[in-house]
């Protein structure tokens, strides 16, 4: 977890502890990487979903829609080259 001193709102969750448990937390990781927010929603479904607050195979199955919108929409992608890098 960051030592930042303006990190307080990364040691305090609403609804469970899943993410503010991990030594790097889906946001950090999300924020130090500029990932999109589709990234980033694949990012903290992927790391929460085996937790007791996680929602299991609804995020696992969530994930692979994700992957699936991804697939499709970043024309980019398609074209082999991304903007979503």
């Amino acid at each position: 977890m960051s030592t930042d001193p303006r990190s307080a709102a990364l040691n305090k969750q609403i609804g469970g502890n899943h993410y503010k448990d991990f030594a790097i937390q889906p946001i950090e990781i999300i924020i130090k990487n500029k990932l999109s927010w589709i990234q980033g929603n694949v990012i903290k479904r992927i790391m929460r979903y085996n937790k007791p607050t996680g929602k299991g195979r609804e995020d696992l199955l969530k994930i692979q829609h994700e992957i699936d919108l991804l697939l499709e929409l970043d024309e980019d992608l398609n074209r082999g080259s991304s903007i979503c890098r």
